[in-house]
């Protein structure tokens, strides 16, 4: 593989979070332990959901509790021709087409299947042509029955069918916002990426990646998935508990030392208790030293809050 490249991808829609923390944390001792390069990108390409002054927010944050990153931020939002002529690749190659349907009208219909999750599938309703009076309303790329299987590095072996799962998914909608899917798989290779690690909410994404990468002919990164932070009772986080940067008022300055420590305890990694008292450089530094991947739990757990 050479030398690793893996990186942090946050998206600016919120303030840093728990979850967030966690994924830029495991991303940065994986690389880090490797004696690898750790990356920066903003994921700001859904503008309509992007908080004003999150993504300097969240940079000030992570600056604040020790992280550094190795080059110039990418951000997104400024690679649409990179994203423009990935898809028309695809279309070169016959696999994208546009689809009039509505993500309400799939769900309208009676016998649409569902993927992992309760997933609406499409059904590939324009696969063959646009139905009858219908414009685009996104572009969707072809996928086979082919299963997909990958090793994950925390997670094991982990294997999708995307023709019944999530059928032929959306690339690029016609309102002009390309997908997370096609803008990851594009960014990651022209960054050199070869490590993705983050959270397993999207363990059920990378099937869809992998699909794009064959497609456009990318290397495959290694991906390891961490477990979600969940509240003590397994439920979804609030708000109000998630939130662990500048702007939620949280002072870093003084917590931001606890906050890694648990951080690396929620990783399995064991700190030891003095640690919390030591500056969030040093402590960044114990836990590159003592990173074991290994330790790494698989299921959800709760995070302390203070």
């Amino acid at each position: 593989m050479g030398q690793i490249i893996g990186r942090f991808a946050p998206s600016p829609t919120g303030p840093l979070h728990l979850g967030s923390l966690v994924a830029a944390l495991g991303s940065f001792l994986f690389a880090r332990r490797a004696g690898g390069l750790w990356l920066m990108r903003m994921e700001d390409l859904d503008t309509p959901r992007v908080v004003p002054g999150m993504a300097d927010d969240i940079l000030r944050s992570l600056e604040t509790l020790g992280f550094a990153w190795d080059g110039e931020v990418v951000w997104q939002s400024r690679r649409t021709a990179a994203y423009e002529a990935a898809l028309a690749e695809l279309a070169r190659r016959g696999m994208v087409y546009p689809c009039g349907c509505s993500r309400a009208e799939i769900a309208r219909i009676g016998s649409a299947p569902h993927g992992p999750g309760d997933e609406l599938r499409y059904p590939g309703l324009c696969r063959n042509g646009l139905l009858s009076g219908k414009s685009p309303h996104a572009f969707r790329v072809r996928v086979t029955d082919t299963p997909v299987t990958f090793m994950d590095g925390v997670m094991g072996e982990v294997t999708e069918n995307l023709a019944e799962s999530s059928g032929d998914f959306v690339v690029k909608r016609a309102d002009g916002p390309f997908a997370y899917q096609l803008a990851v798989v594009v960014d990651d290779a022209e960054s050199g990426v070869n490590q993705v690690v983050r959270g397993s909410d999207l363990l059920l994404s990378t099937p869809r990646q992998i699909h794009l990468q064959r497609l456009l002919g990318h290397p495959f990164p290694a991906y390891c998935h961490l477990p979600l932070v969940t509240a003590p009772n397994g439920a979804k986080l609030s708000k109000r508990e998630n939130a662990v940067s500048l702007a939620s008022a949280r002072n870093l300055h003084r917590e931001g030392g606890a906050l890694l420590v648990a951080a690396l305890r929620f990783l399995g990694q064991g700190p030891p208790a003095p640690l919390a008292r030591a500056s969030c450089p040093e402590i960044l530094a114990w836990g590159v030293a003592h990173f074991d991947p290994r330790l790494i739990p698989r299921h959800f757990a709760s995070f302390p809050v203070s």
